[in-house]
């Protein structure tokens, strides 16, 4: 028997072929998050907020080069590379170039120290809520900066669950993306316990749909005997076998990607999180979450489940009538503008989702644009939003903000422009996505959904509209919030998110080609 062992060949394992040039922009926002930490460990205190800002900004910048290259010789098909884990095609890099547009802006929030001196981070994360050393971290101007690496981690795990071709990848990527953001939303520098108990919940409820994830996972893998989406999706349309597994399988890994895109009924996080977390990280998690999970989403449906989209489009069409429902309905209750912005969002991912099962290629084109356009308008809002304080920090309660447009016109008239947007005024960027997504889902044969989504969006107007009548048409307070001026980080990422609604509004011809241009590779 030994003599048999012996003279068998050593078995050769093949090497994985790696296209490096395609994978670099996760590759350098992933290799600045590591030079982040050891910035956090190296560099004198004094040192580490300018160190983390430019590291940061350079990384962004440099991946965003290191796109825009690759795009002008990518090959119009796509390609799978690190064996098929990762899917660079023409959705993957439209969604990495929306991630890297808005982190832009999203850092900028992060760093800025004019608005509220320090920043809106706390300075020592362990300090106990409401001891005395918590009140006097609340006026020194120290500032956790290990915010900045976890950003980055964030963003690089963002980027990879979007071009995720498997679902144990996109596993990983869902952890590498959703444990940074667990901490960021604890260490705001003021309302400390509010803070810690968005983190909490974010984390406890994130828990739960990670579990659903992979519950999910474990019964796709026992139906295919792969992870692998475009097993799944030669199983499912190849076999006899019996589908429970796999429709338990899908309705739970369903679960956790909705659960990711603030999608109602699976958004009771998203509300309390967002009026919780610092305003900067809020404005991360809206605009740049959003994204990666719809494009998650989109991966999952359209390249594992499109041969068994008439088993599952239903229960898709009540799960996108009741977020936007939810969203548009309970919207109008709210009293915090950061709480009404939650639902806007909420709202906002009934209509993604319209576009998500279309299963066209303008649905697609449509939904990616929806993406970039509600990002940076979003983005912007959180922005205008950390501008508004009182003594006791950002004043979001809608009485404070009666009258504004008395105290600062331009405030006023850049809040009540994105709210529009919002709301899908046209020569906004949010009426031509809402536009593109309707008309795909009308081509697709989903009139009665559409229909169900323009009266949720007419409803959602009123409380948009409700804001700008508040800011024109009442009188501010004798001892209302005042309106801070904005630092250049500030101005900077409010001017983007205003400019980009604008232009997309107007010329959106570019982004949308950009959109349309391929579907996915596996």
């Amino acid at each position: 028997m030994l003599d048999v062992l012996l003279a068998q060949q050593p078995q050769q394992i093949a090497t994985p072929q790696i296209d490096y040039a395609a994978i670099l922009p996760v590759l350098i926002i992933l290799g600045a998050a590591c030079v982040s930490v050891l910035f956090e460990a190296f560099l004198p205190k004094h040192m580490r907020w300018p160190g983390q800002v430019v590291l940061s900004l350079f990384a962004i910048a440099a991946a965003g080069v290191s796109l825009v290259i690759y795009l002008t010789g990518a090959p119009a098909a796509g390609l799978t590379t690190l064996k098929g884990s990762i899917s660079v095609d023409k959705p993957a890099l439209f969604l990495w170039g929306t991630l890297l547009a808005l982190s832009i802006g999203a850092v900028l929030l992060i760093a800025d120290r004019s608005v509220e001196p320090g920043g809106a981070f706390v300075a020592q994360a362990a300090i106990r809520p409401g001891t005395f050393q918590d009140r006097a971290q609340a006026g020194s101007t120290g500032m956790q900066t290990e915010v900045f690496p976890l950003t980055l981690f964030a963003l690089g795990g963002m980027m990879t669950f979007c071009a995720a071709n498997d679902l144990l990848t996109m596993f990983i990527a869902l952890e590498v993306l959703s444990l940074p953001l667990y901490l960021m939303c604890g260490l705001a520098r003021r309302r400390r316990l509010l803070s810690q108990e968005a983190a909490v919940k974010y984390f406890l409820l994130g828990a739960f749909s990670s579990a659903f994830f992979l519950y999910g996972l474990a019964l796709l893998y026992g139906y295919a005997n792969s992870v692998k989406l475009a097993d799944i999706a030669n199983a499912a349309a190849g076999t006899d076998r019996s589908d429970t597994l796999l429709f338990a399988g899908l309705g739970l890994l369903v679960v956790g990607l909705l659960f990711k895109g603030s999608v109602g009924p699976f958004h009771t996080w998203t509300p309390d999180v967002y009026q919780g977390a610092p305003t900067p990280v809020t404005a991360f998690m809206a605009a740049c979450t959003k994204v990666a999970a719809f494009g998650g989403i989109l991966r999952v449906l359209t390249v594992g489940f499109e041969s068994t989209s008439w088993e599952w489009r239903g229960v898709l069409w009540a799960v996108a009538i009741i977020s936007m429902v939810i969203g548009a309905v309970l919207g109008l209750t709210q009293t915090d503008v950061k709480r009404m912005i939650a639902y806007s969002s909420i709202a906002h991912a009934g209509f993604l989702l319209v576009g998500s099962i279309a299963m066209t290629e303008q649905g697609l084109s449509g939904t990616l644009f929806y993406l970039l356009s509600y990002g940076f308008t979003t983005l912007a809002a959180f922005g205008v939003i950390s501008l508004v304080r009182d003594s006791s920090g950002e004043a979001t309660h809608l009485s404070a903000w009666a009258g504004l447009a008395k105290r600062s016109p331009v405030l006023a008239g850049v809040f009540t422009f994105l709210l529009l947007a919002l709301a899908g005024i046209p020569l906004t960027s949010g009426f031509v996505g809402k536009f593109a997504v309707f008309s795909a889902a009308l081509s697709d044969g989903m009139a009665p959904l559409v229909v169900v989504a323009l009266v949720a969006s007419a409803v959602a107007a009123f409380f948009y509209l409700r804001v700008v009548v508040l800011m024109y048409f009442s009188e501010p307070a004798a001892d209302g919030p005042t309106v801070s001026v904005p630092g250049a980080f500030t101005t900077a990422a409010i001017t983007l998110g205003v400019l980009v609604t604008l232009l997309l509004g107007v010329v959106p011809a570019f982004a949308l080609n950009w959109a349309g241009g391929g579907g996915f590779a596996f």
